[in-house]
């Protein structure tokens, strides 16, 4: 039995956390020099989608040891639609690693991390990482820190840290600022503060056995894997344990783990403090206490934050259904969305009356991720436009209001003042970071934010920094203008052909390619008006008697524009849906035909006319 630190790594989105822990992993040996990993960049970030995006989704565990005392290591998410993650696994650390970009400073998501740290009495070291960077600020970012711990500390002890230096990227870390960034160091300096700094978790090796399930994972042999820290007691395999919330399910510990670098190894006892991997306890959920037989007392459960953006997904209804996907039904479409709910705790799931079912989530991207890892999995799905959950407090309406935060090259100072104006945004406050960039810090409606990101990455070619988190509920604003410009709508079902897509390039730009299939009530492009128009894409060149053969040159067409996942969303107005399939991402009208179209509009202009 060693000695154990459990440490959590915080931080706001692309501050460095992930290749932070590379380092330590590389550099305390956990792996041989000639391993593949030694060569591998973001090793916790095993997800496909992880990788593709350059983000941390799923909190993941991993342990170094270090002058014979192991480290547990909790990497978490930096986005805030994944803060979910963070919540659940903040309770099995004594210690909380904070990273902060030199160059930006603290962020909102720094804020929400740090606030839930200190309030669960965790302590802090604070790593300002990228000092080498062009325009790092070091002082002003350690001011800026200072002044964070005062008005989130609980405890006047926690206004007292030790800050530390960073070159993550190549894994030097410094007591100091160094004089020369080029500086030779690794990562030991980190090390020392965390064995010195962070408390060993409570050895209670006497008492019953007692844990907080925080997390879940599964094992094609094994089943349900349940994760936790041991509050107290010991466990050994083999050994019958229960749920205090109901002590009729009684269960068997079949295999023990701890972790051991990235692995996990296979164990017959555990120790009070220590991070574990269990399986047997197939009736466990996420906020569980599980004891021994008898023990009927629960330990606090996991807070998780309210969700603030949903969806409506159904089975897909379009032409092609069932073309592409493997499940298709609504049952089985029913089964993974619950099957999500038992690790998505950010998630929440309810069925219409109608059959459909409406999934709350963090935000777009939270929800966007999901539906990537439906269609990956073979799922078939049509969704409706992202909604902002609007509460009713002593019978008035109120919205999530979130704090924006931008930083972008001085040039597009013009082009984010109009755009955040036209969605009602509060301007909090505006300074230059640099002779090059500026930093805005608006408090807007989380229903003004749905399709923004979208439209700024364009507008400021992809040079822009945006970030928001949740900070309030507040009276319902005045309604927000519809933003996009109308679709181009395929009115024939067939191939698209260059002759046709010619004639749709004339209106807008167009989302398909020749030759790809399409039918009736698909959007295939967006018009530069704001009417929708119906074209025909399928259509070729006529010929005559005279005119044999299409010999009028050849065609050329601009690229069509792709549109990810996220900007499919982004794109919807309320009579459309998103048709997601494991092959295809399609635009499509509610009402396919142009007569159905008309007729419902008929129905709303006589509607409003009543």
């Amino acid at each position: 039995m060693k000695s154990i630190r459990n440490v959590v790594v915080i931080a706001h989105v692309d501050h460095g956390k992930t290749t932070l822990i590379d380092a330590l992993l590389k550099q305390t040996h956990v792996f041989r020099d000639n391993q593949e990993e030694m060569g591998v960049e973001r090793i916790l970030d095993s997800n496909d989608i992880e990788r593709e995006r350059g983000i941390t989704i799923l909190a993941k565990n991993c342990s170094v040891n270090y002058k014979d005392i192991k480290v547990n290591i909790i990497d978490t998410p930096g986005h805030a639609d994944f803060s979910g993650e963070v919540e659940r696994t903040l309770g099995m650390a004594e210690g909380a690693i904070l990273i902060i970009d030199a160059q930006e400073g603290p962020m909102p998501q720094t804020r929400f991390v740090l606030k839930k740290a200190l309030e669960i009495g965790l302590k802090p070291l604070v790593v300002i990482n990228k000092i080498d960077k062009k325009y790092a600020r070091i002082p002003y970012v350690i001011k800026k820190t200072e002044n964070l711990f005062l008005q989130l500390a609980t405890d006047e002890s926690q206004l007292t840290f030790p800050i530390l230096y960073a070159v993550g990227r190549d894994g030097r870390v410094f007591k100091d600022i160094p004089a020369d960034f080029n500086e030779k160091s690794d990562v030991t300096p980190l090390l020392d503060e965390i064995i010195k700094y962070v408390p060993e978790p409570k050895i209670a090796n006497d008492k019953s056995f007692k844990m907080l399930v925080s997390s879940f994972d599964y094992d094609s042999h094994l089943g349900r894997i349940v994760i936790g820290k041991i509050h107290q007691g010991t466990i050994e395999k083999g050994k019958k344990l229960t749920l205090t919330s109901d002590p009729s399910k009684i269960f068997t510990v079949e295999k023990l783990f701890v972790s051991k670098g990235l692995e996990r190894l296979k164990t017959e006892k555990a120790y009070s403090g220590d991070i574990i991997f269990f399986a047997g306890a197939r009736d466990a959920n996420i906020g569980d206490t599980v004891a021994e037989q008898g023990d009927l007392v629960s330990l606090p459960g996991i807070k998780i934050g309210e969700p603030t953006v949903h969806i409506t997904i159904s089975p897909n209804t379009s032409p092609f259904t069932g073309n592409e996907g493997e499940f298709s039904t609504n049952r089985q479409l029913e089964e993974r969305l619950n099957k999500e709910l038992e690790t998505n705790l950010s998630l929440k799931l309810e069925k219409r009356k109608d059959g459909k079912f409406k999934v709350s989530g963090r935000g777009e991207l939270h929800l966007a991720v999901f539906l990537e890892n439906l269609r990956r999995e073979g799922y078939e799905m049509e969704v409706e436009k992202p909604q902002v959950i609007i509460k009713e407090v002593d019978g008035q309406k109120m919205e999530p209001i979130e704090e924006l935060n931008i930083i972008v090259p001085s040039e597009y100072v013009g082009i984010i003042n109009q755009e955040l104006g036209k969605r009602y945004a509060t301007l909090v406050s505006t300074e230059p970071i640099n002779e090059k960039e500026v930093e805005f810090i608006y408090h807007v409606p989380t229903r003004a934010i749905i399709g923004l990101r979208g439209i700024l990455m364009s507008a400021t070619k992809g040079t822009i920094l945006l970030s928001a988190q949740l900070i309030d509920h507040k009276p319902l604003g005045k309604k927000i203008p519809k933003m996009r410009c109308g679709a181009l709508i395929a009115s024939k079902s067939g191939n698209a052909l260059s002759y046709g897509l010619r004639a749709a390039q004339e209106r807008g730009i167009t989302f398909i390619e020749p030759g790809v299939t399409v039918y009736e009530g698909m959007i295939i492009g967006a018009n530069a008006k704001t009417e929708d128009i119906s074209i025909n894409v399928c259509k070729g060149k006529q010929l005559t008697n005279m005119r044999s053969k299409s010999s009028d040159g050849v065609i050329q067409l601009t690229p069509p524009e792709n549109l990810s996942l996220e900007r499919n969303l982004d794109f919807l107005e309320d009579d459309e849906l998103l048709e997601i399939t494991p092959a295809s991402l399609r635009l499509r009208k509610k009402q396919l035909t142009e007569l159905d179209r008309r007729r419902i509009q008929r129905k709303q202009k006589h509607y409003l006319a009543q």
